[in-house]
Order: structure tokens, then C-alpha cells, then sequence
């Protein structure tokens, strides 16, 4: 079975999970990476397209684990660390990367923003090898084992 596959089993568990998690976490430490992680998803494959914008921001304003922070909010976050992965991805990425790593010693939140990562990766129905990459060198930023999401 593909990885994806085997994703997909697990999306509506990660989903509840990550809600679960998330309310545990309302902070603007894990507003923050979450909002990252989304970024560095939609800029995986080096570019933020309009179309990949308006799906994350679909993503954000429904995403049931998301329902905790304001919407407004959230999308101001996604679209501050999009503009810095798409006006230089290095810089961009190194500021994303350290909104992750706050959470590094937290390890329910840490995981909670990876299976956000997850579940927007895979919103399209896809989770393509840049979009693994993200989420794995995400895992690192947090200090969780890609191993643990079948990464």
C-alpha cells in the first residue's frame, strides 16, 4: 500500500487528534507553526501558486483543529510566512523553521502541527515527494522522528 494510502486510513484520526492537541495548545507559539508548516507545504516545490494560496486558506478557515484561533488571524500568519518563502525562499524558510522549532521539548504540540502539515499536504489528494520533504525536515524542527508518520 502507498504511503498515501496508508495517510488517507489515517487522516480523520490525525484530524481529531490534531483538534484534540491543538486545543491543549492555544497559543501563538502553535498558531505560529502551524501557519509555518502550511507555508512550507504550499512552497514546497519551490513556488506558491494563487491556487495553492486559496486552497491553504480554505484549508485554514475550515480545518476543524483549526476552529480554536480566529481565522483572520491565522490566514495574517499563513500569508506573513508565504510572503517570506516567496520573496526568498532561504530567509523565508529559516524563519518558518524557527517557528517550528519553538515547540521543540513540547511533544504533543510538536506532533499536533506535524499532522496539521500532513493533513494539508494531502487536502489535494495528494502528498507529493517535495510535500514529504516539508513535513520531514518539519519533524526535524520539532524534534519528532519522521518515523512516527511514516516519513
Amino acid at each position: 500500500m502507498a504511503l498515501w494510502d496508508k495517510l488517507k486510513e489515517r487522516a480523520l484520526d490525525m484530524t481529531s487528534q490534531a483538534k484534540t492537541q491543538a486545543s491543549k495548545h492555544k497559543n501563538k507559539e502553535f498558531a505560529d507553526a502551524s501557519m509555518a508548516v502550511c507555508a512550507l507545504i504550499a512552497a514546497a516545490d519551490g513556488t506558491i501558486s494563487a491556487e495553492e494560496r486559496q486552497k491553504t486558506a480554505g484549508f485554514i478557515t475550515s480545518n476543524d483543529a483549526l476552529s480554536i484561533f480566529p481565522a483572520t488571524e491565522l490566514l495574517e500568519r499563513f500569508n506573513h510566512f508565504a510572503g517570506k518563502l516567496e520573496s526568498d525562499y532561504d530567509f523565508g524558510k529559516v524563519e518558518a523553521v524557527q517557528a517550528l522549532s519553538k515547540l521543540k521539548g513540547k511533544p504533543d504540540a510538536a506532533r499536533a502541527v506535524i499532522q496539521v502539515g500532513i493533513i494539508i499536504g494531502g487536502a489535494d489528494g495528494e502528498f507529493d515527494k517535495n510535500e514529504m520533504q516539508a513535513v520531514r525536515e518539519s519533524c526535524n524542527a520539532v524534534g519528532v522522528a519522521p518515523s512516527e508518520f511514516d516519513l
